[in-house]
């Protein structure tokens, strides 16, 4: 066999599996971000989309931080997070966030734990340490066991230094597990009798634990969309700057029109544009940090 054909072969090969690869990208989206984006609506959409055009939409979770900065760093389509992309940061400069959805975040205990209820000042104290035994929240006499999540950026550690404490750099020495992750929380103080920790609500609802109410509201659907519950956020689908593929504006505009939402609505998360008021509300919120104060004994 000549050199001629042989290379001609090889081009034809080559040319083949470039077509079939490009053929697979094209009727592929590649998610992956924050699991309880994942949970409040990515799942039931992905489904949909998939049956209504064939185009299946690949699921990965990672947190809300691999969310924004592998979408903007172009290693996926599309990216799930549920806190806003921190400028000061270059990898998350030209992220685009369109929000989908609300979520909030979740006070949750062992569901044998006496305690129903916490206010937004005792919620402080636990954090800070200022209150460690549960006979201080109507519960049993036992040391509080207090769950946090590794590190500053993850999507419910932000939000909590955000709408609880009014700083993001907010430390909590006194926590007696620190884990990568919600899952491995919500896992934890589902065994832990006098264990307690915050995660999102789209999460929490999935979990057999017991979900504390705040200041006398509980998160529910109801209670999120008019804003009476006090800790709630944008959940987030985030590209690479504004401009995106065909394929990826097509989804993202399924995920925001009258089909996608009622998908989202069923699976109990409440959609963006049914509660567009609480954007302002959420001015108060910061407000509400700062103005209350740090729990004091």
């Amino acid at each position: 066999m000549s050199s001629k054909i042989l290379a001609f072969i090889t081009f034809l090969v080559f040319s083949t599996i470039s077509i079939s690869a490009y053929s697979s990208a094209a009727n592929e989206i590649n998610w992956a971000g924050c699991g309880i984006t994942k949970k409040a609506f990515m799942k039931e959409l992905a489904k949909a989309y998939e049956k209504k055009t064939g185009i299946k939409v690949n699921i990965s979770g990672g947190g809300a931080t691999k969310g924004i900065r592998n979408a903007t760093k172009g290693l996926i389509d599309i990216g799930g997070a549920c806190r806003v992309a921190m400028d000061r940061h270059p990898e998350e400069r030209s992220a685009y966030q369109i929000p989908v959805a609300w979520d909030a975040l979740a006070v949750i205990v062992h569901k044998n734990n006496p305690v129903d209820s916490i206010t937004f000042e005792q919620l402080q104290g636990v954090y800070l340490g200022k209150i460690r035994n549960w006979k201080e929240l109507g519960g049993n006499n036992g040391p509080i066991e207090l769950y946090v999540r590794k590190g500053k950026f993850s999507g419910v550690g932000r939000t909590l230094r955000e709408l609880v404490f009014a700083n993001y750099d907010q430390t909590f020495p006194v926590a007696k597990y620190v884990v990568k992750s919600s899952g491995p929380l919500e896992k934890g103080i589902q065994k832990n009798l006098i264990g307690i920790g915050t995660t999102g609500i789209s999460s929490a609802k999935r979990r057999d634990v017991k979900i504390l109410k705040l200041d006398g509201k509980a998160p529910t659907f109801d209670n999120i969309k008019n804003g009476q519950y006090l800790l709630y956020r944008p959940l987030y689908l985030v590209t690479k700057g504004r401009s995106s593929s065909p394929k990826v504006r097509k989804f993202i505009k399924f995920a925001l029109s009258r089909e996608g939402m009622a998908i989202i609505r069923k699976a109990g998360t409440v959609p963006y544009a049914d509660a567009i008021g609480l954007v302002m509300k959420q001015v108060e919120q910061a407000e509400r940090a700062s103005r209350r104060g740090l729990y004091r004994k």
